[in-house]
């Protein structure tokens, strides 16, 4: 078993406890920390929601989360351990009543690491903030997190960090963004960083463009309601997709100092082309997924799964072509997609290298493809580069393009921590590398309000896509247009 540093004796508030991120997520992810042993005997956890549970039925709660999502990992001796410090505290957090008595449940050990995870409604974050300091709940050093997305345009975004800036300092406000906490996310710093072959190359001169693919095979099902509140491009692009294009695009930070990283991403957005009205129709596409089949079921599409006749325009599919003007990038273009109900589960960079300057082979030895380098996030973390080689024989001199392959599961065979594993413990040890700071949130927006701005003035609508596929046909002519098409990612 790998070694981990332990976290101090903490309490753990989650506002949103019962919900369905708290229950897919964050508990399994505790609880895999538990068995890990990085908990003090005494840290507790406790889940904050309007529902009125016993802590029994909290804890029988809990149990069916972890069994429904990890079904072959219950540990009957983490398990002890770890139902012997959940609580649940009934509050509603748009009511001025009931604070009092999280303040008695916390009184106890007023020494403690204090984090209040919230797991709501970004609107909620700014009134639960002013709540918890009216009620003496923000001790010095307290830190709060904020899910993403914060806000819903940039205006709301930076209402949302005032709000919760007049309670907690910016060091102590942890806006997470999942995708950060992903080791081959993190392995890009080394992989830019560590390599002296591949910083040189890094570039406009021998890079011809990037794609960043996030597709999800799964639709809004459940959460559909809550999905055409707020749409793909505000869920994903604002967010994962411009976090990962950073990580690529940004020059080297000074050192690893959360300053000094956030600071080279900052830049990054800075320097991101505006898409405007005159543009946004060229560069930018939208879908929404009718009905399909995923795997050989049949899938409803997503205005059926709202119901009632919906006529929704809110998008499942976002590709956009963007630019970063300046020295190292001018003129290469990185091609980002996101999509629900797309062909399959899969996350990935491709760094598409440009062709050799002059062929010496024959016609007869075949095409000589660019190397292309793919960086895989989910499902099967790695990183793979594409070489030429020759094909074995004698005769015709062959040529054949094979990839040099590092898989993260073949190399590391031990489990490591997943993304909100790391970030949890990342948050309790009050280290804010993966976390964004508020001038990224809002940069982010900046740009993305672009878009939105666009799509309303050109009256832009969605367009179909069949459910299984890889989105609509707009988002191929968007590269047809440069004489490029799509990398097929390598997904479930």
């Amino acid at each position: 078993m790998a070694q981990f540093r332990p976290a101090e004796t903490f309490d753990l508030v989650i506002f949103g406890g019962t919900g369905d991120l708290a229950r897919r997520k964050l508990l399994p992810a505790l609880f895999h920390r538990e068995i890990d042993g990085q908990f003090s005997a005494d840290s507790r956890i406790i889940a904050s929601s309007r529902k009125d549970l016993p802590r029994d039925d909290f804890v029988a709660f809990v149990r069916s989360a972890l069994e429904e999502h990890l079904p072959a990992e219950i540990n009957e001796d983490a398990w002890a351990r770890f139902s012997q410090r959940l609580y649940h505290h009934r509050q509603d957090v748009t009511s001025d009543t009931g604070w009092e008595s999280l303040h008695e449940k916390l009184s106890v050990g007023e020494d403690r690491v204090r984090v209040f995870y919230l797991a709501m409604l970004p609107a909620l974050y700014g009134p639960t903030a002013t709540h918890l300091a009216r009620a003496g709940l923000v001790t010095e050093g307290a830190r709060i997190v904020l899910e993403k997305p914060v806000g819903e345009d940039f205006t709301s975004a930076r209402r949302i960090n005032d709000e919760v800036g007049e309670v907690f300092a910016e060091s102590n406000i942890f806006r997470i963004d999942h995708y950060l906490g992903k080791e081959t996310v993190q392995n890009l710093m080394a992989l830019r960083f560590a390599n002296s072959l591949v910083e040189p190359l890094w570039r406009r001169g021998a890079i011809d463009h990037v794609q960043i693919t996030v597709a999800e095979n799964l639709g809004a099902g459940d959460r559909a309601a809550f999905y055409d509140r707020t749409g793909t491009l505000r869920d994903m692009m604002q967010n994962h997709m411009l976090q990962l294009l950073c990580l690529v695009a940004m020059e080297a930070p000074a050192s690893l100092d959360h300053e000094d990283i956030r600071g080279e991403k900052i830049k990054v957005l800075r320097a991101l082309r505006p898409i405007t009205p005159d543009t946004v129709r060229q560069v930018t596409v939208r879908g929404q997924y009718t009905s399909g089949a995923i795997d050989g079921t049949v899938v409803a599409g997503y205005r059926e799964e709202l119901g009632d006749g919906s006529e929704s325009d809110t998008e499942t599919f976002v590709a956009i072509k963007a630019e970063i003007d300046n020295w190292r990038w001018a003129g290469t273009p990185f091609y980002l997609r996101s999509g629900k109900r797309l062909a399959a589960k899969a996350s990935e960079i491709v760094v598409q290298f440009r062709p050799v300057a002059h062929s010496i082979f024959p016609r007869e030895s075949g095409t000589i493809e660019p190397n292309r380098l793919r960086i895989r996030l989910q499902p099967d973390e790695g990183v793979e580069l594409s070489m030429v080689t020759k094909e074995p024989g004698p005769g015709v001199f062959r040529l054949r393009s094979l990839p040099l392959n590092l898989s993260f599961s073949e190399t590391y065979p031990l489990r490591y921590p997943d993304a909100y594993e790391r970030l949890l413990m990342e948050v309790l040890r009050g280290n804010p590398a993966l976390f964004m700071h508020r001038s990224e949130v809002e940069c982010a927006w900046h740009w993305i309000d672009g878009i939105i701005d666009g799509w309303a003035r050109e009256e832009m609508r969605v367009e179909p896509y069949v459910a299984g596929t890889w989105g609509p046909s707009g988002a191929v002519r968007l590269l047809d247009r440069d004489d490029r098409h799509w990398s097929a990612p390598r997904g479930d």
